[in-house]
Order: C-alpha cells, then sequence, then structure tokens
C-alpha cells in the first residue's frame, strides 16, 4: 500500500503543477522579453500614497515557513524587507510590490520543483528568482555560499537575494536615470520602476528603457501590476 501511495503521489503532484501553472500567468517568460516598442501609460505610483494601516500576523523568517502551504501573504515579510532593503540601499516600498508582483502563483516548496522537472528553467523562491540571476547576485555577498535551490524552502534567503539584486540593478543604472522627479532621463519612468523592470525583464532592457525605448506588452503588463499594488506596497511596509 506504500508503495501504490508513493506512486500515485508521483504522478498527481506533477499533475496538479501543470494545470495550476496552466491557469496562472507565466510571468517567468516575461523576464525574457525583448526590448520591443509597445504603448507606454503614462500612470506613475502616487508617491502621496501613505500607508493608513499596518498589516496583521507576525512576520515568519524561519525557513520551514516556506513549507506551509496556504501561508504565504507578502504583507507578513514586511519586516524582512524593510530590514534587507535598508541593508541593501533599496525602497522597501519597491521590494514589497514586487513580491505582490510575483504572488500569482502559489509559492509552495513541492510544487515548485515538481514544476521544475516539466521547466528546468523555471524561478524559485516568493521572489521568483532564476538561477542565473542568484548566482550572480550571491558573488562578494554573506551568502555567497548558499545556493538557489534553497529558495522554496527559505523565505528570507529569497527576499534577501531579491533586494540584493535590485541592488546591483541600481549601480548599472546609474544615478541620473529615472523620471517622476530624480531629474533624470527614463521615458517617463520612475528609477523604481525601471528598476523593476530590470528585474523582470532583465538589466539590458532596463537600461534600454531608461534611454525611452518603450516597454513591450510583457514589460508593461508587469509595470502596470506594479502600480496597481503600489500603495498597498506602501502600506504594508509602513511608507
Amino acid at each position: 500500500m506504500a508503495e501504490g501511495r508513493t506512486q500515485w503521489r508521483w504522478w498527481v503532484v506533477p499533475l496538479l503543477a501543470l494545470i495550476v501553472w496552466g491557469m496562472a500567468r507565466d510571468g517567468d517568460d516575461a523576464k525574457g522579453e525583448r526590448a520591443s516598442p509597445s504603448h507606454r501609460s503614462s500612470d506613475r505610483p502616487s508617491s502621496d500614497a501613505r500607508p493608513s494601516d499596518k498589516p496583521t500576523g507576525a512576520p515568519d523568517d524561519s525557513p520551514s515557513a516556506g513549507s506551509r502551504k496556504g501561508s504565504y501573504e507578502p504583507a507578513r515579510y514586511a519586516r524582512q524587507v524593510r530590514t534587507h532593503a535598508r541593508e541593501a540601499g533599496i525602497s522597501p516600498r519597491l521590494l514589497m510590490a514586487i513580491l505582490y508582483n510575483e504572488a500569482y502563483k502559489p509559492h509552495d516548496p513541492e510544487l515548485e520543483r515538481s514544476w521544475q522537472r516539466f521547466k528546468p528553467d523555471a524561478a524559485f523562491g516568493i521572489a521568483n528568482m532564476h538561477r542565473t540571476a542568484f548566482d550572480e547576485t550571491k558573488r562578494g555577498k554573506d551568502f555567497a555560499s548558499r545556493s538557489w535551490e534553497e529558495l522554496p524552502d527559505d523565505r528570507d534567503l529569497a527576499l534577501k537575494a531579491a533586494a540584493w539584486h535590485l541592488h546591483d540593478l541600481a549601480a548599472q543604472l546609474g544615478p541620473d536615470s529615472g523620471g517622476a522627479g530624480s531629474g533624470g532621463s527614463g521615458g517617463g519612468l520612475s528609477r523604481d520602476e525601471l528598476l523593476a523592470l530590470g528585474y523582470n525583464a532583465g538589466s539590458g532592457n532596463m537600461q534600454a528603457f531608461a534611454r525611452g525605448v518603450k516597454p513591450g506588452s510583457m514589460a508593461q503588463s508587469y509595470l502596470d501590476k506594479l502600480r496597481g499594488n503600489w500603495a498597498k506596497a506602501g502600506r504594508a511596509v509602513g511608507g
């Protein structure tokens, strides 16, 4: 009987993964998007969207937290987001908004690994980070000895890696890129918006957008979603 249950689980879990991920928008593909011309919205996140309340529920930064099915809510990780964002010198609101953007799929370790068997280049962890991005980001950092395969189980590591990835993107972007009051270029996009697009579509596309190239349809969709999550992200991190 034990052997029969094991065989049943081996077939059902991958099948469930295919059904769930097939229904969800596959944001992984957007990360490889080319910088192709498309429409561009003039809307930007409101800078005066201040928090009106604080999220309930104490954040859980233990590695085992990642294994609890149905337990994921980005706002519960506000403390870790603020800590890692401060250490990396990036906006905690930006990091939280990206977490909301990346919350379109279930972040269950077993499900992520089952899907990865069918799609080896899939992203891991609550910040949906690809292996290449993680391996490049960890160089010279205090988590250099950690492995990409750990991301589904260690959400704090996933947050830390995402924060430092944004830090590295900011260094590539330079200090004078980004609109929305920064005085720089960016085709009407704020610096945080450019960094979010870099996280989604890669540094090359980010720099193209900073020069005024209009985001393609998938990058624009990611940007629209970020703007929609901006106020909620601000409330979650307290500003």
